[in-house]
């Protein structure tokens, strides 16, 4: 007979079976439980605004202050922008927090280097490392900068327009 039916076949014909199925089939007969599941890439992105957000609120924060104690002339409106869009971030990363706890994802800040940040994730049971180089850091910092005051732009806009139409 072939070498397929011998034994049930199982081995003989692995090479049919992806190797993903014969691990979990391994693991099934020696009773241990499969590996844990890669993360997804809403989990990444869920990772990588838990770095960002920090820093960017931090950036935010730090230049409000310089802000209200410069000789600008608006620099009251100025400094309320800037405390709005560091209120907006922060609640942000808030809510990014309860995403790390409800998806089982921990993150530890490895080393840094001139070049990058290296950290080490824990996501349900699946352990890797992740680089962000500070120079995609600095470009990401800005485009998201710039999506925050669109949005309180457009807050302010749909207000104004609001109390246009009650006049």
């Amino acid at each position: 007979m072939s070498k397929k039916l011998e034994k049930n076949g199982l081995w003989e014909s692995s090479r049919m079976m992806l190797p993903q199925h014969r691990e979990a089939l391994q693991n099934q007969r020696n009773h241990k439980p499969a590996p844990a599941n890669r993360p997804t890439a809403e989990d990444i992105g869920v990772i990588r605004d838990y770095v960002l957000l920090p820093l960017m609120h931090g950036m935010i924060k730090r230049k409000a202050g310089e802000i209200e104690k410069s000789s600008e002339t608006l620099r009251t409106l100025y400094a309320r922008v800037a405390h709005a869009l560091a209120a907006q971030i922060l609640a942000d990363l808030s809510e990014t927090k309860t995403k790390m706890m409800q998806r089982g994802i921990q993150l530890f800040e490895e080393n840094k280097d001139d070049r990058a940040i290296h950290y080490r994730y824990l996501c349900r049971g699946y352990e890797d490392t992740l680089m962000i180089a500070k120079d995609y850091m600095r470009a990401e910092i800005s485009v998201r900068t710039a999506r925050y005051i669109e949005q309180l732009l457009a807050v302010v806009n749909n207000a104004r327009k609001a109390d246009e139409q009650k006049v």
